[in-house]
């Protein structure tokens, strides 16, 4: 049946049994119906468990504040049918002051880490969570950040003071001991492990429940890289924001563009030149290659290996010399634009990244005989944070982590975007669901986005790079130092940026740690009224807890490295 007509029935039993109401369809066509809050939970417990197709990942959940607008607050439920391969929106609509849901931990576990980031945002109180407490501002936080009446620059706050009473009773609230649940064992030893430790790779805290050796529970606390990059986007024009994305997951440069510039062209119908998007693949595939060797060597290096560290950040630096003569940066080169790419390929490039690709494949053979092939690092992987792909799904999980599971899911074959359709490759896959197949996956999918970058050399459209749509392009230089009435455009578009239509634009992309979604919300204005950034690294890591009970504290990095997460990608 096709997809429309599968929509309908669903939307029409949607409506008699829980009241719902269709809504405009927004510019993603995904459909979106209002629920009533007093039907919400049963509907989910409908769509997870009964409905056709069933809509078996809770894929992003989160709120808008519609102050500017029509007053109150829509809390809404991005769904993911991976058996059906479409999606559907759910929104409820709550009021300003004392706004209360039902918490929809019994029908997804990974709704646990959601629902209090909008306790913590918006001050939304969740009836029924097990755990409601902030999750990425401090406790003694005061106010909701991504409510509207929250400032979005520093400038509009008085500077920060922490008197020392004050910090002192801060440190105090971290002390382990206070994290023992009731009943709890009195023998069992409650572990403090980070902010600052090196096998966190950041600012990551686990407070670890041990009896013995043996990981009776993990609990990570979050949010010491939080920065605000959804606030500050409603601060930004359009355009301006660009650079910010390459923040989020700053291992992965311009794969963090993609999703948010293809959003932002959905919602303004604009079309991208073949060059450009030739182009776009081509970057995104050399920067999944980067982000895999930092993981490869970061993850070899908690192991005890220290050689593949040095080998696989001597080839990052050869893919970032590619990168800067094509773009002119390295790690953040901000070099995607709504419309297409800031500049053509420059003379040059064809040697420079044929030289990289003639070394590769011989250097992830020899990384697969340093990691993977290695008896010790085997030893300490196989059969270690195992996964099966219904519990994967079940929490949110996605990319290699997903696909070492055994589902061959990857939304560049699924839903090909920029033409990832015209390319040949495989997508690789795992049975074990192990650390170690985690490995395995991201190995050969390095071999695979080669394979799609050369293509991409290979059959380079010529062309223009940048979308002529008037309304959205900034003129070329040469126009703006001819043409007095173009460089006025120019002076008005960059000062004040550009109109966008109003409406709502969610883009999924398959960025190297997993699926990354940018949800544009439009008032027709300059800036987003709201940016919402679904990254892959918050329920991988939120699903840590299940994957370690259990094993020895001596797996616990062995198991929390394979899911390769990025502490800026998890607490944006």
């Amino acid at each position: 049946m096709p997809h429309s007509a599968v929509h309908a029935t669903l939307t029409a039993q949607l409506q008699a049994r829980f009241n719902a109401i269709p809504g405009n369809p927004p510019h993603d066509n995904i459909e979106t119906l209002s629920l009533p809050v007093e039907r919400l939970t049963e509907a989910l417990a409908f769509l997870k468990h009964e409905a056709e197709p069933r809509f078996e990942m809770l894929f992003d959940l989160s709120a808008i504040d519609e102050t500017g607008r029509d007053g109150g607050l829509t809390v809404f439920y991005q769904l993911l049918s991976v058996s059906g391969n479409t999606d559907l929106r759910l929104k409820v609509s709550l009021p300003d002051e004392a706004p209360h849901l039902p918490s929809a931990c019994a029908v997804w576990p990974a709704a646990d880490w959601y629902e209090r980031e909008l306790y913590d945002m918006f001050g939304i109180h969740v009836d029924g969570h097990p755990d409601l407490r902030r999750i990425l501002m401090p406790e003694y936080w005061q106010g909701h950040p991504l409510r509207k009446s929250h400032p979005n620059r520093a400038t509009e706050m008085p500077p920060y003071r922490l008197p020392e009473a004050r910090y002192r009773q801060v440190l105090e609230s971290y002390r382990a001991e206070d994290y023992r649940e009731p009943g709890d064992n009195d023998e069992e030893m409650i572990l403090n492990i980070g902010p600052n430790h090196p096998g966190t790779h950041g600012l990551l805290r686990l407070v670890v429940r041990l009896a013995g050796e043996e990981i009776r529970d993990v609990r990570p606390d979050i949010g010491f890289h939080h920065r605000g990059a959804e606030k500050m986007a409603e601060r930004q024009t359009y355009h301006t924001y660009i650079p910010y994305t390459d923040r989020i997951d700053y291992l992965a440069g311009v794969q963090n563009e993609l999703p948010y510039v293809l959003a932002v062209e959905q919602l303004a119908g604009i079309s991208v030149p073949p060059r450009a998007a030739v182009m776009r693949v081509m970057l995104c595939e050399l920067f999944r290659v980067a982000s895999h060797l930092v993981w490869l060597g970061s993850y070899a290096h908690d192991m005890g290996a220290m050689a593949p560290p040095f080998y696989t950040f001597r080839d990052r630096e050869y893919l970032f010399d590619v990168m800067e003569l094509i773009s002119g940066g390295r790690m953040h080169p901000a070099f995607f634009r709504i419309g297409g790419v800031a500049l053509d390929l420059p003379g040059g490039w064809r040697e420079a990244l044929q030289g990289f690709l003639n070394r590769m494949p011989r250097a992830v053979d020899e990384y697969q005989a340093l990691f993977t092939h290695n008896p010790v690092l085997r030893g300490r992987t196989r059969g270690i944070g195992v996964l099966s792909s219904a519990q994967a799904i079940d929490w949110g999980v996605s990319g290699p982590n997903l696909r070492a599971c055994g589902l061959d899911w990857d939304l560049r074959k699924k839903r090909p975007y920029s033409g990832y359709e015209h390319y040949d490759f495989e997508i690789p896959t795992a049975a074990e669901g192990d650390a170690l197949a985690r490995a395995e996956v991201r190995l050969e999918e390095m071999r695979q986005s080669l394979r799609i970058v050369e293509q991409a050399m290979n059959n380079m459209p010529d062309g223009p790079v940048l979308s002529d749509q008037a309304r959205y392009a900034f003129p070329r230089k040469e126009a703006t130092l001819q043409d007095i009435e173009t460089l006025i455009h120019h002076f008005i578009n960059v000062g004040g940026g550009m109109t966008f239509p109003a409406g709502e634009s969610l883009f999924i992309t398959e960025a190297p740690k997993g699926m990354n979604g940018y949800f544009v919300v439009s008032d027709g204005s300059q800036q987003p009224y709201r940016l919402r950034i679904r990254t892959p690294s918050f329920p991988h890591v939120q699903a840590l807890a299940k994957l370690a009970r259990g094993h020895l504290m001596a797996d616990l990095f062995a198991i929390l490295g394979s899911l390769d997460y990025i502490l800026a990608d998890l607490d944006r």
